[in-house]
């Protein structure tokens, strides 16, 4: 038995909840990592709205929305290290704060994967229906993505057959996983060849510019924040290699490692495409020019066949279900192990914390998720037809929260320890509270810019953005739903079933 003076304990009230144990190594955290963060889907959702914030400064804004969840990534890793609880961000904010904190950072964690399994439900659909058409030769067949009625029947479908896998354990999750992502990492690392080599000859084709990585070219601060909001989006689900640390051999080092090679992975894919892509259409707002408002929230779509040929198109258009489908059934893991911990510590019904005896998963918890993304889906749907362009915007605000939450969640827990060591100043002090700092900044810019009801896609509900609606709403809602759980259950919120932590001498 060894003493580590002054360090920081994760206390002895985190609960082993009876998930799988060792069955996740570092290289299987990597991809289930990179699958959350879905790359093909991510962009091609994002890079028409990202340039027309930004214009040519696409491939600046994707490095300098790098920067904060990299910062983040450090808090993370630390927190994990003392307490590697599948809660992550609302058990870390939980002991370095309050309960109060600890649930709303819980809540803004759920909405964000909530939110995130509806889109990827709602893409995958509408490149299915286009892969089937450029296989088929039908464009009839090909539309029926945007036909409502076959859209929701479709996605329904597509959410059930993610939760069915993703209940069946994280061992069949890891294998689907490895063949899902390798095909899309590929497929997207021809297309971005193609588009180089051919850039050129191209109608729209640009030469590259040093001033396109400039992120202070970009005069306009609300254009910064919210190119950066969009950014964040495409980086978000790294956090994946952390949620499931209690299934990771070496779980309190592995998932803190994972996550910081998976974030090195994506933003060379992401600079490498940006600078393909744009140097292949440029930023114009007709045919297959970035800026385009008709093919703006499906990018990949467009310059498909014009960059890979009719023959091969339909592989860009399997990459992107591929990426669609691989987040989410592995963005199911986030979702259903935060409401495990809530449901473990009283923070949330405690039918949650069942575990599947066999299988090693959150049962319950995965059919809630399942049915919460396919409600959320049908929903926004219905009220909404340019509901996947807004969600992403409102994304944006849920990352911020809870991902800025948990940074400063770091600060504080180890403020005693910043003393100790140049290292602990750097990285759980100076690097954490620069990323919560940054998070913050966009959070609050953003909030008040999609007041506005041209924000997004123009949409608005009782004069407000609905942008706004979406995120400041829900994560409204979180405080009403908060108080009305309190005055059933007050446990957790006496802090009896997981307390604050205060620095302490730990045993190991």
């Amino acid at each position: 038995m060894t003493l580590n003076q002054g360090a920081t304990t994760g206390g002895t009230d985190l609960r082993a909840k009876g998930l799988s144990k060792n069955s996740v190594g570092l290289l299987a955290s990597v991809v289930l990592g990179v699958s959350s963060i879905a790359p093909v889907y991510a962009l091609t959702a994002t890079l028409g709205p990202t340039v027309t914030e930004v214009g040519l400064q696409m491939p600046a804004i994707f490095l300098a929305g790098f920067l904060p969840m990299l910062l983040v990534a450090y808090a993370y890793r630390e927190l994990n290290r003392v307490a590697p609880d599948c809660g992550t961000s609302f058990t870390w904010t939980t002991k370095a704060f309050n309960p109060y904190v600890g649930w709303l950072a819980g809540w803004g964690a759920l909405l964000a994967t909530i939110i995130v399994l509806s889109n990827l439900a709602g893409v995958a659909v509408s490149f299915f229906y286009l892969l089937l058409g450029e296989i088929t030769g039908s464009a009839t067949i090909g539309d029926l993505g945007s036909n409502t009625l076959v859209n929701v029947v479709t996605c329904v479908a597509f959410v059930a057959l993610a939760t069915w896998v993703t209940y069946r354990g994280v061992e069949a999750t890891k294998r689907v996983q490895y063949v899902l992502v390798g095909f899309q990492m590929v497929v997207l690392a021809v297309f971005a060849v193609l588009a180089l080599s051919e850039a050129g000859s191209a109608p729209g084709g640009i030469p590259f510019e040093l001033s396109w990585l400039d992120p202070t070219a970009i005069t306009s601060f609300s254009a910064f924040t919210a190119g950066l909001s969009l950014s964040l989006f495409i980086y978000w689900g790294w956090d994946t290699c952390l949620t499931v640390n209690e299934e990771t051999s070496g779980s309190s080092r592995t998932p803190g490692r994972a996550a910081l090679v998976t974030m090195l992975v994506i933003i060379v894919t992401y600079v490498g495409v940006a600078i393909a892509v744009q140097m292949y259409a440029g930023i114009g707002t007709e045919g297959t020019g970035l800026g385009n408002p008709d093919t703006g929230d499906n990018v990949f779509a467009a310059l498909a066949g014009p960059v890979l040929g009719p023959g091969l198109a339909f592989m860009l258009f399997l990459a992107v279900v591929a990426s669609s489908a691989s987040s989410l059934q592995t963005t199911f893991l986030p979702t259903t192990r935060t409401m495990l911990a809530m449901g473990a510590y009283g923070a949330l019904p405690k039918r949650l914390a069942e575990v599947h005896p066999r299988f090693l998963v959150p049962s319950t918890a995965t059919f809630v998720a399942g049915a919460a993304t396919a409600v959320f889906y049908v929903a926004m749907t219905l009220i909404s037809e340019n509901v996947l362009l807004d969600t992403i915007y409102a994304l944006g605000l849920m990352i911020c929260f809870y991902y800025g939450l948990t940074a400063y969640a770091c600060v504080w827990y180890f403020r005693h320890e910043l003393r100790r060591s140049a290292r602990d100043l750097v990285f759980k002090g100076v690097l954490p509270l620069l990323g919560a700092l940054m998070l913050t900044a966009v959070f609050l810019q953003t909030a008040v810019d999609t007041l506005d009801p041209a924000y997004g896609s123009g949409s608005s509900v009782f004069g407000l953005g609905s942008v706004f609606v979406i995120g400041i709403g829900l994560l409204a809602a979180g405080v009403v739903f908060m108080f009305v759980w309190r005055a059933r259950h007050p446990e957790f919120f006496r802090g009896e079933t997981l307390k604050t932590d205060t620095p302490a001498l730990v045993f190991d």
